[in-house]
């Protein structure tokens, strides 16, 4: 290890974020400047990874958490040689246009693993593709050949330690002993309204040891000492490690450092020349000559080591071909077509128990879908019997038992999602998308289609009562850009439901299903396993003109065929609009054919009639704009006025 050149890497850290932070008149230098010896020991010599192939499936994997502390990736992306990242990206920081951003964004630059920022949630990530990277070593490996064999390494800071979220992934990875995730907490004691013992004055090493970790500690500031914890920690399997390292806040800065005032602000002119003279940089922008040697020294190891492994890999492939094929299978990211079951008209069958048997189906045909729910299994109906549990002692299991971990589970989906060559899904009640949206935002900002199964959907849940009844929940998940919501109106709309899903890949899909049974409806539309991929199709036709359009989304489309046999005077075309966006999305011509223009159209939905103002008049919008009740779901409908007399009335109007 060459401690001297590290170091001049650490001090191109410190210039870099100094410069790039102040030409921007914002940004967080504290951190960056604070562990750049950390960011240089990880990418010189921990890391396993190749900036000439940031995409190789068996590098090490590395999330910054701290995500404010963004221009630590930065600076050590540019100095360690990826190309995604130049130093006039650098220089022109949280501009738009730059891939470096104000909080790394996923997909802006290769080596950037996550999108972090919301604080905790980049250590949930990273409980996630520790676990992705365990399955798919369960799966893959050979007693000859490790060709999935690689570190998750994570940088978290006080504030994430203090999220929610890192405290729910935390404990859960301590309770399956993910030994191969290592997570360095930069302990500093400083956050932006202070120091941290004006809140946070818990013993964090005690906690971690309570959740199942081994816990360590060491300096910053030395290399050798960072080595041999990484050593140790790496050496302990049947644990995950947090290494505490004890540091300085925008070290280097001589009247900012290990001070509030250096956590989110750019050092300002004055202080910026006293840190550069102090630290004996010259110029703008400085990268020592030394730092660039070292590195250029290291492309030929990382291209070694890279190369020893693709021959690996090559000669795994050859022995078991079989594997090979698989492996490239989920590696594609494109879904298997599954033999869909089959239900019958006149069926009844809540649409989450429908689900069930369509989520075998697709599992049975896609054996990298791995997912489960927060202790909600059988409720929410997401049981896959086959695919096994994957716990400490079988890596191989595809089910996951999240605890009431909500936030957590959803966070970590997205890190099994984005680690590649597997296909997330997870559940729980719709109304508890209010405890696991941050995630379903992340998973919508990253592109990722994880699969969330939402269930107990309505206030015909009943007995529950108004904590557990949705109202306003799936109105405010359509209203998150890139997230697709579709709520089925029977069986055989939940089984195409599913398949939008999983041919998405650019985003994640809420499915909203039905606690109640739901009577599988005739369809008019002979070619409506197509049409469903706008959005809406029409259910039950009329001869010329209709009347009125009736456009109703999940169990309140057999309430809309219901009214509609109740108004024998009018004709009545009835619309199941599975998903609203999506159909809104559509050209015109398409929208007119299912909802012609001009005709009145009433809406019926059992949640609140935001956004339903598109399409009809306010007297016109059956909704519910109030909390619910505890009793049986029938008798809670009618008490709040939604039954199909309801409705007829108003298409009577």
């Amino acid at each position: 290890m060459n401690i001297k050149a590290l170091e001049k890497v650490a001090l191109s850290v410190r210039a870099l974020s100094m410069d790039a932070i102040e030409k921007a008149n914002s940004g967080h230098p504290g951190l960056p400047m604070g562990a750049a010896e950390l960011g240089a020991i990880l990418y010189g010599e921990i890391l396993k990874h190749d900036p000439a192939d940031p995409a190789w499936t068996d590098r090490d994997r590395f999330v910054l958490s701290a995500g404010h502390g963004s221009m630590l990736l930065y600076s050590m992306l540019y100095l360690s040689g990826y190309k995604s990242i130049t130093l006039d990206d650098i220089k022109n920081f949280r501009q738009i246009g730059s891939p470096c951003a104000g909080h790394p964004e996923y997909g802006m630059a290769a080596g950037i693993e996550t999108t972090t920022g919301p604080l905790g949630q980049g250590i949930a990530n990273a409980v996630g593709m520790a676990i992705a990277e365990s399955m798919l070593a369960a799966r893959f490996n050979t007693g000859k050949h490790n060709v999935v064999d690689h570190y998750t390494y994570a940088l978290t800071g006080d504030g994430c330690l203090q999220e929610g979220v890192s405290a729910e992934a935390s404990s859960l990875a301590g309770h399956l002993k993910l030994g191969k995730l290592i997570v360095y907490y930069d302990s500093n004691s400083i956050t932006i309204d202070g120091r941290t013992d004006i809140s946070f004055t818990e013993d964090t090493a005690k906690r971690y040891e309570a959740y199942g970790w081994q816990v360590l500690k060491g300096s910053m500031y030395d290399f050798e000492e960072i080595q041999r914890l990484t050593a140790q920690a790496k050496a302990e399997t049947g644990k995950p490690t947090l290494i505490i390292l004890k540091s300085i806040i925008g070290k280097g800065a001589p009247h900012k450092q290990d001070t509030a005032g250096i956590h989110g602000a750019p050092l300002g002119a004055e202080e910026l020349a006293a840190a550069k003279a102090n630290l004996g940089i010259s110029g703008d922008f400085y990268t020592a000559p030394e730092s660039a040697a070292y590195f250029a020294e290291k492309q030929g190891e990382w291209k070694k080591n890279h190369a020893a492994w693709q021959e690996m890999f090559e000669a795994w492939s050859k022995e078991n071909p079989d594997k090979r094929k698989e492996w490239d299978s989920f590696h594609s990211g494109t879904a298997v077509s599954a033999a869909l079951p089959e239900f019958k008209t006149g069926e009844k069958i809540a649409t989450r128990n429908a689900s069930n048997k369509v989520l075998a189906a697709i599992a049975a045909a896609n054996t990298n879908l791995v997912g489960g729910s927060a202790d909600l299994k059988g409720p929410n109906a997401v049981a896959i019997p086959e695919a096994g549990d994957y716990t400490p002692e079988s890596r191989t299991g595809r089910y996951l038992y999240y605890g009431i971990r909500e936030f957590g589970m959803a966070a970590i989906s997205n890190g099994i999602q984005i680690h590649g060559g597997l296909r997330a899904f997870c559940a729980t009640f719709l109304v508890f998308t209010d405890y696991l949206r941050p995630a379903l935002r992340l998973s919508a900002l990253m592109n990722q289609p994880v699969v969330y199964v939402m269930t107990h959907d309505s206030i015909f849940i009943g007995e529950d009562g108004p904590t557990h009844q949705p109202v306003e929940h799936v109105t405010s998940l359509r209203i998150i850009p890139n997230v697709r919501v579709l709520r089925p109106g029977d069986a055989e709309e939940t089984a195409q439901a599913w398949t939008m899903a999983m041919e998405r890949r650019d985003g994640p899909t809420v499915l909203v299903l039905s606690r109640q049974n739901l009577t599988v409806f005739a369809k008019d539309d002979p070619d409506w396993k197509n049409t469903i991929r706008t959005g809406a199709y029409i259910v039950k036709k009329t001869e010329g003109t209709p009347d009125v359009v009736v456009i109703a989304t999940g169990s309140e489309v057999s309430l809309a065929l219901a009214a509609a046999e109740k108004v024998p005077g009018k004709k009545v075309q009835v619309v199941s609009m599975a998903s609203r966006e999506l159909f809104e999305s559509q050209p015109e011509n398409i929208r007119n054919t299912i909802v012609p223009a001009g005709v009145r159209v009433v809406t019926c939905e059992a949640g609140t009639k935001t956004g339903w103002e598109r399409w009809a008049k306010p007297g016109d919008i059956m909704a519910v704009d109030r909390f619910g009740e505890s009793g049986p779901g029938d008798k809670v409908a009618a008490h709040l006025g939604f039954t199909a007399d309801t409705l007829a009335a108003i298409i009577n109007r």
